[in-house]
């Protein structure tokens, strides 16, 4: 349970960049509907600034403020969080603070229907505590948490895309 509360918690602090606009004649549509990369990753960076408001948002206590982080969540990703919201729902856990995106940057986008997006978020402000008031989270957690996300197509979100999958990632990008 604790990798699973790892990715949901760090999973707050992500954040996309997205590349510069090329002046030329606009492209057909890739499978993802997008045009370009630039607007695939303007999409993908949207999204998860939307995901972590949302985490953000989150009260342990109320299952109904959950409703935001599943919105922006499809497959894995959507099966976690509610996995793991419900085991901390139960547990009568209490989250505070909030999650900071300190960078996004581009993977990969236009395969199949997948961006793939970078980011280091700032998790040092989030606090996790059960129902006596310990911490559960992890004592050597570092502060600035490296993920990556995948996002898929959705002709239901507002973006285009939503968090199909929630991964850590080491290396690029150096987050400390």
């Amino acid at each position: 349970m604790i990798p699973r509360l790892a990715s949901a918690l760090a999973a707050l602090a992500l954040a996309v960049c997205c590349a510069g606009c090329a002046a030329e004649p606009a492209p057909a549509p890739s499978a993802t509907g997008f045009a370009s990369e630039e607007e695939a990753f303007a999409a993908a960076e949207e999204t998860y600034r939307a995901y972590v408001d949302a985490l953000n948002r989150v009260d342990l206590s109320d299952p109904k403020t959950f409703e935001g982080v599943y919105a922006w969540t499809t497959g894995d990703a959507n099966a976690g969080s509610r996995k793991s919201f419900a085991e901390m729902h139960a547990n009568e856990w209490q989250v505070a603070g909030s999650t900071t995106i300190t960078l996004i940057a581009p993977v990969n986008s236009l395969g199949a229907d997948i961006v793939t997006v970078a980011v280091c978020a700032d998790v040092s402000n989030v606090t996790l505590v059960d129902d006596s008031g310990a911490s559960v989270v992890a004592s050597d957690r570092r502060d600035i948490q490296s993920m990556e996300f995948d996002l898929q197509a959705a002709a239901s979100s507002p973006t285009g895309l939503l968090i199909a999958r929630i991964s850590g990632r080491e290396g690029d990008p150096e987050c400390d």
